[in-house]
């Protein structure tokens, strides 16, 4: 089975957009979450853990 990274990030960012948080397993899955996330003007708070990074959708 192929994982397509983008299409992950993708996903991840579009659980932010809907006010919920996501997981990211590795450093370049969390840089492509933020990498969209901010071309998307989405904020969020970025928690990194030893297996992993959260990003939690911020209040407004």
């Amino acid at each position: 089975m192929i994982i397509n990274r983008k299409e992950m990030a993708r996903a991840k960012v579009e659980k932010l957009k809907n006010g919920y948080s996501a997981f990211a397993e590795t450093k370049e899955v969390a840089e492509l979450i933020k990498k969209q996330a901010a071309e998307l003007n989405i904020e969020f708070v970025e928690d990194v853990t030893e297996i992993g990074s959260w990003f939690i959708p911020a209040k407004r």
